[in-house]
């Protein structure tokens, strides 16, 4: 286990491109002042929705929380060390799989002959894909985000049954996490505000090959 990366010598992108969405980039808790705007999030959505899915299922389903009454009905079902932090972020993003995400397969996957049909009776095998999916899409938000010069504090302590009868109702979306996104603040000596980095597995350790 390592804390430090050695440079990559074969990319097609600048190191510092690399560096802002991986290398420096940290789970934030605490955000500087300023609005998220729909237009930066709309412009993340535009890029990372080219990320590959299954079948081009894109099950990802976003709700912007932003309202004192929203924000208040997403604190109440957030896990106690969750409260705190979302009440005060700029932007709290739900992100949330669609169950019936086949209903728009006739527009995403013509090139599969009778795809939405074939999922429409079979609740249990959507439920897992759509949950598979969205996660993977998940990953691309937050890479997007950061990409974007936006911060994120993934969460997933939070009762996602509640929050879903509450503010998904009446929806096929189910919950995967939540996403608070702002800037980071900075400290009085102008170095950004973290956690120190902690270690990350080597590929040794994660990898065998047969």
């Amino acid at each position: 286990m390592s804390t430090d990366t050695a440079p990559l010598t074969d990319l097609r992108v600048p190191q510092e491109v690399v560096d802002l969405v991986f290398r420096d980039a940290r789970t934030v808790n605490t955000f500087a002042e300023g609005e998220v705007t729909d237009e930066q999030v709309r412009a993340v959505w535009d890029v990372v929705r080219w990320g590959p899915t299954a079948m081009n299922s894109l099950p990802l389903r976003l709700l912007l929380v932003r309202s004192p009454e929203g924000r208040e009905r997403l604190v109440a079902h957030m896990n106690e060390g969750n409260k705190a932090k979302t009440q005060r972020a700029p932007l709290s993003v739900v992100v949330a799989a669609d169950l019936d995400f086949h209903e728009q397969l006739h527009r995403l996957a013509p090139h599969v002959p009778g795809a939405r049909d074939n999922f429409a009776g079979v609740a249990d095998v959507r439920a897992r894909w759509s949950r598979d999916n969205a996660f993977l899409q998940a990953g691309y938000l937050i890479v997007g985000l950061r990409a974007a010069g936006l911060h994120v504090g993934p969460m997933t302590g939070f009762d996602a049954p509640g929050l879903d009868a509450d503010l998904l109702a009446g929806s096929g979306w189910r919950s995967l996490m939540v996403l608070n996104v702002g800037t980071m603040p900075a400290d009085a000596d102008g170095t950004p505000a973290s956690h120190p980095r902690q270690g990350r597995l080597d590929f040794e350790d994660v990898a065998r090959t047969i």
